[in-house]
């Protein structure tokens, strides 16, 4: 997309997995992320198994049970409902929509 190409954050496709880390840790340390990352396999398992493509948010809960879908982005991208969803996990008022 045009604003990845304006943000820099372009990557040639990964063929091996430390590739893919590399491009996880870059884009962890540009972000400042400081979520807990899980990086697909090679084959893709996850992006079939989520139907990420080309971006998707889920929220899972401790154990695994997925309890946000978001929209297939980038138009059903939606963070700051994954985020009220985050608040309520870690017992913390839902932030103030953005005026």
């Amino acid at each position: 997309m045009k604003s990845n190409r304006e943000e820099k954050i372009v990557f040639n496709q990964p063929k091996t997995f430390d590739e893919r880390k590399a491009a996880a840790r870059i884009l962890v340390e540009r972000l400042h992320c400081t979520l807990p990352l899980a990086i697909d396999s090679m084959d893709g398992r996850a992006e079939t198994i989520f139907a990420a493509w080309p971006e998707r948010i889920y929220v899972l809960a401790p154990g695994g049970r997925v309890i946000y879908k978001g929209g297939m982005g980038p138009f059903g991208f939606h963070p700051e409902e994954a985020e009220k969803v985050l608040a309520g996990l870690a017992g913390k008022p839902s932030p103030a929509p953005a005026s």
